[in-house]
Protein backbone atom coordinates (compact mmCIF):
# COMPACT_ATOMS: atom_id res chain seq x y z
CA UNK A 1 0.00 0.00 0.00
CA UNK A 2 0.98 3.22 -0.74
CA UNK A 3 1.14 4.24 2.44
CA UNK A 4 3.52 1.20 4.15
CA UNK A 5 5.91 2.04 1.09
CA UNK A 6 6.03 5.62 2.93
CA UNK A 7 6.77 4.60 6.12
CA UNK A 8 9.64 1.83 4.98
CA UNK A 9 11.36 4.52 2.89
CA UNK A 10 11.11 6.77 6.12
CA UNK A 11 12.73 4.03 8.28
CA UNK A 12 15.54 3.30 5.72
CA UNK A 13 16.29 7.08 6.20
CA UNK A 14 15.51 7.87 9.89
CA UNK A 15 17.88 4.62 10.65
CA UNK A 16 14.93 2.90 12.86
CA UNK A 17 11.05 3.04 13.44
CA UNK A 18 11.81 4.65 16.42
CA UNK A 19 12.94 7.82 14.54
CA UNK A 20 9.96 7.14 13.00
CA UNK A 21 7.42 7.07 15.63
CA UNK A 22 8.93 10.51 16.89
CA UNK A 23 8.35 11.61 13.53
CA UNK A 24 4.97 10.83 13.75
CA UNK A 25 4.12 12.14 17.29
CA UNK A 26 5.69 15.67 16.19
CA UNK A 27 3.43 15.48 12.95
CA UNK A 28 0.36 14.43 15.57
CA UNK A 29 0.95 17.32 17.48
CA UNK A 30 1.11 20.11 14.34
CA UNK A 31 -2.40 18.50 14.04
CA UNK A 32 -3.52 19.18 16.84
CA UNK A 33 -2.60 22.40 17.09
CA UNK A 34 -3.82 23.35 13.69
CA UNK A 35 -7.06 21.96 14.50
CA UNK A 36 -6.86 23.82 18.05
CA UNK A 37 -6.25 27.18 16.15
CA UNK A 38 -8.99 26.23 13.29
CA UNK A 39 -11.54 25.53 16.01
CA UNK A 40 -10.73 28.98 17.87
CA UNK A 41 -11.29 30.46 14.31
CA UNK A 42 -14.48 28.68 13.69
CA UNK A 43 -15.41 29.93 17.04
CA UNK A 44 -14.75 33.38 16.73
CA UNK A 45 -16.63 33.23 12.94
CA UNK A 46 -19.57 31.50 14.47
CA UNK A 47 -19.11 34.88 17.61
CA UNK A 48 -19.70 37.00 15.03
CA UNK A 49 -23.21 35.65 13.69
CA UNK A 50 -26.70 35.63 14.84
CA UNK A 51 -28.98 33.19 13.77
CA UNK A 52 -32.62 33.92 14.09
CA UNK A 53 -35.33 31.55 13.76
CA UNK A 54 -38.53 32.50 11.92
CA UNK A 55 -41.68 30.62 13.13
CA UNK A 56 -44.44 30.64 9.74
CA UNK A 57 -47.68 29.50 8.24
CA UNK A 58 -46.42 27.09 5.57
CA UNK A 59 -48.05 28.87 2.87
CA UNK A 60 -45.47 31.90 3.21
CA UNK A 61 -42.62 29.48 1.81
CA UNK A 62 -41.91 32.49 -0.53
CA UNK A 63 -39.76 33.89 2.17
CA UNK A 64 -37.15 31.12 2.05
CA UNK A 65 -36.91 31.41 -1.61
CA UNK A 66 -35.48 35.12 -1.71
CA UNK A 67 -33.79 35.08 2.03
CA UNK A 68 -30.31 35.21 -0.25
CA UNK A 69 -30.96 38.59 -0.82
CA UNK A 70 -31.66 39.12 2.87
CA UNK A 71 -28.22 37.19 3.24
CA UNK A 72 -26.30 39.35 0.90
CA UNK A 73 -27.26 42.82 3.15
CA UNK A 74 -27.27 40.92 6.36
CA UNK A 75 -24.01 38.69 5.84
CA UNK A 76 -23.88 38.24 10.05
CA UNK A 77 -27.37 37.10 10.11
CA UNK A 78 -28.55 33.60 9.54
CA UNK A 79 -32.13 32.83 9.13
CA UNK A 80 -34.14 29.13 9.87
CA UNK A 81 -37.48 29.33 9.06
CA UNK A 82 -39.77 26.61 10.68
CA UNK A 83 -42.85 26.73 8.54
CA UNK A 84 -46.13 24.91 9.78
CA UNK A 85 -49.91 24.47 9.16
CA UNK A 86 -51.99 27.22 10.81
CA UNK A 87 -53.11 25.35 13.57
CA UNK A 88 -49.83 23.87 14.33
CA UNK A 89 -48.40 27.08 14.36
CA UNK A 90 -50.47 28.70 16.23
CA UNK A 91 -50.84 25.83 19.30
CA UNK A 92 -46.98 26.04 18.89
CA UNK A 93 -46.57 29.76 19.27
CA UNK A 94 -48.61 30.48 22.21
CA UNK A 95 -46.79 27.31 24.38
CA UNK A 96 -43.61 28.74 23.15
CA UNK A 97 -44.04 32.32 24.11
CA UNK A 98 -46.11 31.59 27.49
CA UNK A 99 -43.37 29.15 28.60
CA UNK A 100 -40.35 31.44 27.92
CA UNK A 101 -38.59 29.02 25.96
CA UNK A 102 -37.24 31.87 22.96
CA UNK A 103 -37.19 29.23 20.32
CA UNK A 104 -38.28 31.49 18.18
CA UNK A 105 -37.42 35.25 17.08
CA UNK A 106 -40.35 35.66 14.32
CA UNK A 107 -43.53 34.77 14.32
CA UNK A 108 -46.37 34.62 12.18
CA UNK A 109 -49.76 35.92 13.55
CA UNK A 110 -52.98 37.39 12.39
CA UNK A 111 -54.93 39.90 13.84
CA UNK A 112 -57.06 37.76 16.00
CA UNK A 113 -53.36 37.26 18.17
CA UNK A 114 -52.26 40.75 17.91
CA UNK A 115 -54.38 42.39 20.77
CA UNK A 116 -54.85 39.37 22.82
CA UNK A 117 -50.81 38.53 23.25
CA UNK A 118 -50.18 42.38 23.34
CA UNK A 119 -52.45 42.52 26.45
CA UNK A 120 -50.47 39.85 27.82
CA UNK A 121 -47.02 41.08 27.24
CA UNK A 122 -45.93 38.43 24.95
CA UNK A 123 -44.73 40.68 21.91
CA UNK A 124 -42.30 43.53 21.41
CA UNK A 125 -43.75 46.85 20.31
CA UNK A 126 -42.57 47.77 16.59
CA UNK A 127 -43.01 51.48 16.72
CA UNK A 128 -39.32 53.04 17.42
CA UNK A 129 -38.00 49.89 15.18
CA UNK A 130 -40.83 50.48 12.50
CA UNK A 131 -39.67 54.36 12.43
CA UNK A 132 -36.46 54.11 11.59
CA UNK A 133 -35.12 54.65 7.77
CA UNK A 134 -37.48 54.50 4.72
CA UNK A 135 -39.72 51.71 6.18
CA UNK A 136 -42.59 53.86 6.34
CA UNK A 137 -45.71 52.67 8.18
CA UNK A 138 -47.69 54.71 7.10
CA UNK A 139 -47.58 53.05 4.08
CA UNK A 140 -49.82 49.92 5.15
CA UNK A 141 -53.28 50.09 4.14
CA UNK A 142 -54.70 51.68 7.26
CA UNK A 143 -57.24 49.31 8.27
CA UNK A 144 -54.85 46.48 8.13
CA UNK A 145 -52.06 48.69 10.30
CA UNK A 146 -55.36 49.05 12.69
CA UNK A 147 -55.92 45.46 13.24
CA UNK A 148 -52.42 44.86 13.98
CA UNK A 149 -52.17 47.49 16.79
CA UNK A 150 -53.20 47.67 20.50
CA UNK A 151 -53.01 50.94 22.40
CA UNK A 152 -51.59 52.70 20.45
CA UNK A 153 -48.79 50.41 19.94
CA UNK A 154 -48.00 48.15 16.29
CA UNK A 155 -47.31 44.82 17.57
CA UNK A 156 -47.02 43.35 13.88
CA UNK A 157 -46.44 44.66 10.52
CA UNK A 158 -48.25 43.16 7.24
CA UNK A 159 -46.69 40.24 5.34
CA UNK A 160 -49.73 40.33 3.41
CA UNK A 161 -53.25 40.99 4.14
CA UNK A 162 -56.83 39.85 2.57
CA UNK A 163 -60.37 40.87 3.01
CA UNK A 164 -63.53 38.17 1.20
CA UNK A 165 -64.45 38.27 -2.70
CA UNK A 166 -67.26 37.17 -4.59
CA UNK A 167 -65.53 35.16 -7.48
CA UNK A 168 -66.83 33.75 -10.54
CA UNK A 169 -66.54 31.99 -13.48
CA UNK A 170 -66.63 34.48 -16.67
CA UNK A 171 -67.36 32.04 -19.54
CA UNK A 172 -69.90 30.00 -17.40
CA UNK A 173 -71.88 32.54 -16.83
CA UNK A 174 -72.04 34.17 -20.28
CA UNK A 175 -72.58 30.30 -21.17
CA UNK A 176 -75.57 30.37 -19.70
CA UNK A 177 -76.81 33.59 -20.15
CA UNK A 178 -76.28 34.88 -16.67
CA UNK A 179 -75.36 37.85 -15.28
CA UNK A 180 -73.47 38.38 -11.99
CA UNK A 181 -75.06 41.91 -10.50
CA UNK A 182 -72.48 44.60 -9.55
CA UNK A 183 -72.91 44.26 -6.19
CA UNK A 184 -74.86 40.98 -5.11
CA UNK A 185 -76.95 39.78 -2.24
CA UNK A 186 -76.66 36.19 -1.20
CA UNK A 187 -80.07 35.76 -2.39
CA UNK A 188 -79.25 36.29 -5.76
CA UNK A 189 -75.85 34.26 -5.43
CA UNK A 190 -78.06 31.36 -4.47
CA UNK A 191 -79.94 31.77 -7.22
CA UNK A 192 -76.53 32.00 -9.35
CA UNK A 193 -75.37 29.15 -7.84
CA UNK A 194 -78.78 26.55 -8.45
CA UNK A 195 -78.27 27.31 -12.21
CA UNK A 196 -74.70 26.99 -12.73
CA UNK A 197 -74.45 24.15 -10.53
CA UNK A 198 -73.70 20.78 -13.01
CA UNK A 199 -72.63 17.49 -11.06
CA UNK A 200 -72.75 15.72 -14.26
CA UNK A 201 -69.93 17.72 -15.40
CA UNK A 202 -67.94 17.50 -12.32
CA UNK A 203 -68.92 21.22 -11.52
CA UNK A 204 -70.27 22.91 -8.21
CA UNK A 205 -72.50 25.66 -8.47
CA UNK A 206 -70.43 27.53 -5.44
CA UNK A 207 -67.77 26.55 -3.41
CA UNK A 208 -67.63 27.17 0.56
CA UNK A 209 -65.97 26.49 3.37
CA UNK A 210 -67.76 23.32 5.49
CA UNK A 211 -64.93 21.85 7.27
CA UNK A 212 -65.05 20.82 11.05
CA UNK A 213 -62.02 23.87 12.13
CA UNK A 214 -62.52 27.72 13.38
CA UNK A 215 -61.21 29.04 10.49
CA UNK A 216 -63.28 26.99 8.02
CA UNK A 217 -66.22 29.63 9.96
CA UNK A 218 -64.56 33.09 8.00
CA UNK A 219 -67.15 33.04 4.98
CA UNK A 220 -70.04 32.05 7.32
CA UNK A 221 -69.35 34.42 10.20
CA UNK A 222 -69.63 36.82 7.37
CA UNK A 223 -73.14 35.85 6.23
CA UNK A 224 -74.47 35.79 9.84
CA UNK A 225 -73.63 39.35 10.55
CA UNK A 226 -74.94 40.83 7.13
CA UNK A 227 -78.20 39.02 8.18
CA UNK A 228 -78.17 40.95 11.40
CA UNK A 229 -77.03 37.61 13.77
CA UNK A 230 -73.99 37.83 15.74
CA UNK A 231 -72.24 35.67 18.20
CA UNK A 232 -72.48 37.72 21.27
CA UNK A 233 -74.25 41.16 22.19
CA UNK A 234 -73.15 43.98 23.91
CA UNK A 235 -73.70 41.97 27.43
CA UNK A 236 -71.89 38.72 26.30
CA UNK A 237 -75.26 36.89 26.19
CA UNK A 238 -74.77 34.40 23.20
CA UNK A 239 -77.23 35.22 20.77
CA UNK A 240 -76.37 32.08 18.38
CA UNK A 241 -79.81 30.96 18.58
CA UNK A 242 -81.42 34.07 18.11
CA UNK A 243 -83.86 34.25 14.85
CA UNK A 244 -81.04 36.17 12.29
CA UNK A 245 -78.51 33.76 13.11
CA UNK A 246 -80.54 30.81 12.66
CA UNK A 247 -81.63 32.30 9.43
CA UNK A 248 -78.12 32.90 8.18
CA UNK A 249 -77.00 29.44 8.95
CA UNK A 250 -79.96 27.47 7.33
CA UNK A 251 -79.19 29.50 4.09
CA UNK A 252 -75.47 28.99 4.43
CA UNK A 253 -76.41 25.23 4.79
CA UNK A 254 -79.02 25.03 2.42
CA UNK A 255 -77.29 26.57 -0.14
CA UNK A 256 -73.72 24.21 0.10
CA UNK A 257 -75.79 21.05 0.21
CA UNK A 258 -77.92 22.00 -2.72
CA UNK A 259 -75.26 23.93 -5.15
CA UNK A 260 -72.01 23.16 -3.29
CA UNK A 261 -68.93 21.61 -4.15
CA UNK A 262 -68.91 17.20 -3.01
CA UNK A 263 -67.96 16.62 0.66
CA UNK A 264 -68.38 20.12 1.48
CA UNK A 265 -68.28 19.15 5.40
CA UNK A 266 -64.73 18.86 4.80
CA UNK A 267 -63.66 21.63 2.61
CA UNK A 268 -61.43 24.24 3.89
CA UNK A 269 -59.70 26.99 2.11
CA UNK A 270 -57.24 24.70 0.55
CA UNK A 271 -60.50 22.52 -1.08
CA UNK A 272 -61.65 25.47 -2.30
CA UNK A 273 -59.48 26.67 -3.75
CA UNK A 274 -58.28 23.75 -5.83
CA UNK A 275 -61.51 23.34 -6.92
CA UNK A 276 -61.39 26.66 -8.95
CA UNK A 277 -58.00 26.43 -9.87
CA UNK A 278 -58.87 22.82 -11.10
CA UNK A 279 -62.14 24.54 -12.81
CA UNK A 280 -64.74 22.35 -11.25
CA UNK A 281 -66.43 25.60 -9.49
CA UNK A 282 -68.49 28.37 -11.06
CA UNK A 283 -68.64 30.52 -7.96
CA UNK A 284 -65.83 30.39 -5.01
CA UNK A 285 -66.67 33.15 -2.00
CA UNK A 286 -63.24 33.27 -0.18
CA UNK A 287 -60.19 35.26 0.77
CA UNK A 288 -59.40 37.78 -2.01
CA UNK A 289 -55.65 36.59 -1.75
CA UNK A 290 -56.87 33.62 -3.49
CA UNK A 291 -56.90 36.17 -6.67
CA UNK A 292 -52.89 36.02 -7.44
CA UNK A 293 -53.11 32.12 -7.61
CA UNK A 294 -56.58 31.85 -9.87
CA UNK A 295 -54.41 34.52 -12.58
CA UNK A 296 -51.37 32.72 -12.48
CA UNK A 297 -51.47 30.38 -15.68
CA UNK A 298 -48.52 28.58 -14.76
CA UNK A 299 -51.08 26.88 -12.06
CA UNK A 300 -54.37 27.79 -13.00
CA UNK A 301 -56.63 26.44 -15.54
CA UNK A 302 -58.55 29.10 -15.10
CA UNK A 303 -56.50 32.27 -15.43
CA UNK A 304 -58.42 35.14 -17.21
CA UNK A 305 -61.59 34.05 -17.33
CA UNK A 306 -62.70 35.06 -13.57
CA UNK A 307 -64.42 37.74 -12.74
CA UNK A 308 -64.50 39.80 -8.75
CA UNK A 309 -67.56 40.95 -7.03
CA UNK A 310 -67.62 42.01 -3.72
CA UNK A 311 -68.62 39.84 -1.09
CA UNK A 312 -72.71 39.58 -1.00
CA UNK A 313 -74.76 40.78 1.20
CA UNK A 314 -78.07 40.63 2.51
CA UNK A 315 -78.71 43.87 5.20
CA UNK A 316 -75.66 45.51 5.58
CA UNK A 317 -73.58 47.90 2.95
CA UNK A 318 -70.72 45.34 2.67
CA UNK A 319 -69.72 42.39 4.62
CA UNK A 320 -66.02 41.21 3.33
CA UNK A 321 -63.45 39.96 6.20
CA UNK A 322 -60.23 40.98 7.58
CA UNK A 323 -56.98 38.78 7.92
CA UNK A 324 -53.55 39.34 7.78
CA UNK A 325 -50.72 37.16 8.23
CA UNK A 326 -48.11 39.58 9.49
CA UNK A 327 -44.84 39.39 11.23
CA UNK A 328 -44.01 39.83 15.00
CA UNK A 329 -41.46 39.59 17.30
CA UNK A 330 -41.76 38.03 20.82
CA UNK A 331 -40.47 39.60 23.90
CA UNK A 332 -39.04 35.90 24.91
CA UNK A 333 -36.37 36.78 21.65
CA UNK A 334 -32.81 37.04 22.65
CA UNK A 335 -32.24 38.80 19.18
CA UNK A 336 -34.67 41.42 18.64
CA UNK A 337 -32.50 43.34 16.22
CA UNK A 338 -31.25 40.82 14.08
CA UNK A 339 -35.25 39.62 14.00
CA UNK A 340 -36.42 43.61 13.14
CA UNK A 341 -33.35 43.11 10.49
CA UNK A 342 -35.44 40.44 8.86
CA UNK A 343 -38.72 41.39 9.02
CA UNK A 344 -38.30 44.93 8.13
CA UNK A 345 -37.37 43.11 4.95
CA UNK A 346 -39.86 40.67 4.77
CA UNK A 347 -41.88 43.48 4.86
CA UNK A 348 -40.91 46.07 2.58
CA UNK A 349 -41.35 47.77 -0.61
CA UNK A 350 -38.19 46.35 -1.84
CA UNK A 351 -39.32 42.93 -0.91
CA UNK A 352 -42.36 43.15 -2.97
CA UNK A 353 -40.31 44.23 -5.95
CA UNK A 354 -37.88 41.61 -5.52
CA UNK A 355 -40.84 39.22 -5.27
CA UNK A 356 -42.41 40.15 -8.30
CA UNK A 357 -39.01 40.00 -10.12
CA UNK A 358 -38.12 36.93 -9.18
CA UNK A 359 -41.49 34.69 -8.59
CA UNK A 360 -43.66 36.81 -11.07
CA UNK A 361 -45.91 40.03 -10.75
CA UNK A 362 -49.28 38.16 -10.65
CA UNK A 363 -48.35 36.33 -6.84
CA UNK A 364 -46.90 39.16 -4.97
CA UNK A 365 -48.48 39.19 -1.35
CA UNK A 366 -51.59 41.52 -1.88
CA UNK A 367 -53.26 43.91 0.96
CA UNK A 368 -50.88 45.02 2.67
CA UNK A 369 -48.59 48.04 1.28
CA UNK A 370 -50.00 50.88 -0.73
CA UNK A 371 -47.30 51.40 -2.83
CA UNK A 372 -47.81 47.85 -4.40
CA UNK A 373 -51.00 49.22 -5.84
CA UNK A 374 -48.98 51.97 -7.44
CA UNK A 375 -46.56 50.04 -9.21
CA UNK A 376 -47.00 49.32 -13.08
CA UNK A 377 -46.01 45.92 -13.18
CA UNK A 378 -48.17 44.63 -10.36
CA UNK A 379 -51.42 46.78 -11.59
CA UNK A 380 -50.66 45.03 -15.29
CA UNK A 381 -50.49 41.46 -13.92
CA UNK A 382 -52.93 41.78 -10.98
CA UNK A 383 -55.74 44.31 -13.41
CA UNK A 384 -58.17 41.64 -13.40
CA UNK A 385 -58.46 41.60 -9.45
CA UNK A 386 -55.97 44.27 -7.51
CA UNK A 387 -59.20 47.10 -7.36
CA UNK A 388 -61.61 44.86 -5.93
CA UNK A 389 -59.21 43.75 -3.76
CA UNK A 390 -58.05 46.69 -2.50
CA UNK A 391 -62.30 48.11 -2.36
CA UNK A 392 -62.74 44.74 -0.30
CA UNK A 393 -60.04 45.63 2.44
CA UNK A 394 -60.95 49.58 2.32
CA UNK A 395 -64.29 48.51 3.15
CA UNK A 396 -64.43 46.34 6.49
CA UNK A 397 -65.26 48.01 9.40
CA UNK A 398 -63.47 46.34 12.33
CA UNK A 399 -65.60 47.69 15.13
CA UNK A 400 -68.72 47.18 13.44
CA UNK A 401 -68.99 44.71 10.74
CA UNK A 402 -72.70 43.83 11.66
CA UNK A 403 -75.72 45.80 12.15
CA UNK A 404 -75.18 45.60 16.57
CA UNK A 405 -72.12 46.63 18.13
CA UNK A 406 -70.06 44.18 19.78
CA UNK A 407 -67.56 44.38 22.69
CA UNK A 408 -64.33 43.23 20.64
CA UNK A 409 -63.32 44.14 17.33
CA UNK A 410 -62.89 41.69 14.16
CA UNK A 411 -64.55 40.64 11.70
CA UNK A 412 -65.21 37.32 11.65
CA UNK A 413 -63.82 35.53 14.64
CA UNK A 414 -64.56 36.69 18.20
CA UNK A 415 -61.85 38.39 20.03
CA UNK A 416 -61.33 36.75 22.92
CA UNK A 417 -58.79 34.22 23.84
CA UNK A 418 -61.00 31.09 24.15
CA UNK A 419 -62.73 31.59 20.38
CA UNK A 420 -60.24 29.12 18.80
CA UNK A 421 -61.47 26.30 21.07
CA UNK A 422 -65.31 27.49 21.18
CA UNK A 423 -64.73 27.70 17.56
CA UNK A 424 -63.79 24.87 16.65
CA UNK A 425 -66.21 23.12 18.62
CA UNK A 426 -68.91 25.20 16.95
CA UNK A 427 -67.43 24.66 13.55
CA UNK A 428 -67.74 20.98 14.02
CA UNK A 429 -71.70 20.78 14.66
CA UNK A 430 -71.87 22.91 11.45
CA UNK A 431 -69.97 20.49 9.41
CA UNK A 432 -71.83 18.05 11.03
CA UNK A 433 -75.39 19.69 10.12
CA UNK A 434 -73.95 20.03 6.43
CA UNK A 435 -72.99 16.22 6.11
CA UNK A 436 -76.44 15.74 7.19
CA UNK A 437 -76.12 14.39 10.19
CA UNK A 438 -78.32 16.94 12.27
CA UNK A 439 -80.38 19.83 11.57
CA UNK A 440 -79.21 23.39 11.91
CA UNK A 441 -81.37 23.88 14.86
CA UNK A 442 -80.02 21.22 16.62
CA UNK A 443 -76.41 21.96 15.72
CA UNK A 444 -76.70 25.99 16.81
CA UNK A 445 -78.39 24.50 20.54
CA UNK A 446 -75.08 22.99 20.93
CA UNK A 447 -73.01 25.97 20.45
CA UNK A 448 -75.17 28.09 22.37
CA UNK A 449 -74.03 26.18 25.10
CA UNK A 450 -70.71 26.02 24.29
CA UNK A 451 -70.98 29.66 24.29
CA UNK A 452 -72.53 29.87 27.21
CA UNK A 453 -69.85 28.00 28.96
CA UNK A 454 -67.07 30.19 27.75
CA UNK A 455 -68.57 33.28 29.21
CA UNK A 456 -69.23 31.99 32.60
CA UNK A 457 -66.13 30.10 32.67
CA UNK A 458 -64.19 33.37 30.97
CA UNK A 459 -66.01 36.00 33.24
CA UNK A 460 -67.25 38.04 30.80
CA UNK A 461 -70.19 38.99 32.08
CA UNK A 462 -71.11 40.15 35.64
CA UNK A 463 -73.95 41.67 37.60
CA UNK A 464 -72.63 45.35 36.20
CA UNK A 465 -73.22 44.88 32.88
CA UNK A 466 -70.42 44.88 29.73
CA UNK A 467 -67.35 43.35 31.00
CA UNK A 468 -64.37 45.71 30.20
CA UNK A 469 -62.64 44.28 26.93
CA UNK A 470 -58.85 44.51 27.38
CA UNK A 471 -58.11 42.94 23.89
CA UNK A 472 -59.72 45.79 21.69
CA UNK A 473 -56.96 47.26 19.37
CA UNK A 474 -57.34 50.06 18.14
CA UNK A 475 -59.78 51.15 15.94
Amino acid sequence: MPFERARLCLVRRLGSTSAVNSLRILVVGSLLVSFVLGTAACDRNEQGTTTITVAAVDFTRDMERLVDDFRRTHPRVRVKFDFLPESVLRNRLSRDIADEDGRYDVVSIGPWEVPIWASRGWLTRLDSRAGRGDYDVQDFIPVVRAALSYRKGLYAVPYYGESSLLMYRKDLLAKAGLTMPRRPTWRQVAELAAKLHDPRRGIAGICLRGGPFWLDLLPLNTVILTFGGRWFDEEWNPRLTSPETKRAVRFYVDLVRRSGEPRAFEAGPAECQAAMLEGKAALVYDSTSFAGRFEDPRISTVAGKLGYAPAPVERTDSSGWLWTWALAIPVTSQRPEAAWDFVSWATSRRYVKLYGERLGWVGVPPGSRLSTYRLPQYRGAARAFLQPTLDAINAVDLTRPGLHRQPWTGTSYVGIPEYAGLGGRVAEEISAAIAGRQSVDEALARAQIFANDVVDGGGYRDRTGVRPDPYRPDP
